[in-house]
């Protein structure tokens, strides 16, 4: 029976979460449409067999998101987490912003910051309005917003999407620790890191899945940092440490960490500067780690897809999305040695697990 009720509570929650979602979409739309009406995008309809496709993927990672917590891969209650303050205090904000994101649309502005924020000592590539978003990823009122518009987005599945790194994580550290229990291990042998933490909903989620281990986060926002610092603070525990770095040069010692994820971030980044993030991935986990990536689907991954994945970087600013869906990254991940490299799809996300070879003793 109380497998029954959980089934139905969230059907229940994320259906409510995907109508809001796509009601927003149609609202927005419409009155964008009347305020700019000559604002229009280059984009390809999705025919019905798309959309079907679609729907038939967000049915499935819902189901494999409760199936996961209720066989104990992370407590089922994590399921049911929602931003409810940050929805409340800031959805109204998302509204009042629109015009300012349209007009920039509109006037193709996709470097433009507030001149309070110093742009000095960030590469280049990061200096975008990813999404349109007002000042990019360098304000609190980005910070605030994010999360909510991410959720919206993808109807209601970021955090769905977010999860599917938990299992293959859990799986790659009992590996490394054969016969032993994860729930025993000292914080110091069990390190994990999250590249690009963004706003924390990441680590949040593994500290739930892994709460003894010694958590780590790393972004080159001070502002998302604060948000998530803001975030992991409500948690029992003890809290991630959190730095602002570049995934470039990260600034940890070799092979310190048992663990190292990466959510949304690759498909933001240049070709060379992906190759040069998964070599510092190789460089800090330890012999025996696990590395898993989740980032947008590509082209091959799904060909039918090929019009909807054509019509993101049209509707929103991602410059580096194009290489992206064509870049070979089992090729980059197996160019600096990780090995047994497997792949999965969920949804519209698209996820590497990688492993770092055990270092050989050489008897003399």
């Amino acid at each position: 029976m109380s497998n029954t009720i959980t089934k139905f509570t969230h059907q229940t929650f994320q259906q409510g979460k995907i109508y809001f979602a796509l009601a927003h979409k149609q609202i927005s739309t419409r009155l964008r449409n009347f305020i700019y009406p000559t604002l229009e995008f280059q984009t390809q309809p999705l025919s019905p067999g798309i959309l079907q496709k679609m729907q038939k993927r967000i049915d499935d990672i819902m189901e494999r998101d409760l199936a996961d917590g209720e066989n104990g891969i992370y407590p089922v209650n994590i399921i049911f987490d929602n931003p409810w303050s940050d929805f409340f205090s800031y959805y109204p904000n998302i509204w009042l912003d629109m015009p300012t994101v349209w007009s920039r649309i509109k006037q193709k502005k996709y470097q433009e910051f507030s001149p309070q924020i110093n742009t000095q000592n960030y590469p280049a590539y990061y200096l975008q309005n990813f999404h349109y978003q007002t000042d990019g990823y360098l304000s609190d009122t980005s910070a605030n917003l994010y999360d909510l518009q991410v959720e919206l987005l993808f109807n209601g599945t970021a955090d769905a999407m977010r999860r599917r790194i938990l299992a293959p994580l859990k799986i790659g550290l009992e590996k490394l620790f054969s016969g032993q229990k994860l729930e025993t291990l000292a914080p110091q042998n069990l390190r994990v890191l999250d590249i690009a933490c963004g706003t924390g909903r990441t680590l949040k989620f593994i500290r739930a899945t892994l709460p003894k281990a010694a958590l780590y986060g790393v972004d080159l926002s001070s502002a998302y940092l604060k948000k998530a610092h803001q975030l992991l603070s409500e948690e029992l525990g003890e809290l991630p440490q959190l730095l602002q770095g570049n995934a470039e040069d990260l600034p940890w010692r070799d092979n310190f960490f048992q663990a190292t994820t990466c959510v949304f971030m690759f498909h933001e980044l240049p070709p060379m500067v992906r190759q040069k993030v998964i070599e510092e991935a190789f460089r800090v986990t330890k012999p025996g780690g696990v590395f898993v990536i989740c980032d947008s689907i590509q082209v091959s991954d799904e060909p039918d897809f090929s019009p909807m994945l054509k019509n993101f970087p049209a509707m929103f600013h991602e410059p580096y999305y194009q290489s992206y869906i064509t870049d070979n990254l089992e090729e980059r991940l197996e160019k600096v040695g990780f090995i047994n490299i497997a792949t999965e799809v969920h949804f519209v996300s698209k996820y590497w697990v990688a492993c770092k070879p055990v270092e050989k003793v050489v008897s003399r």
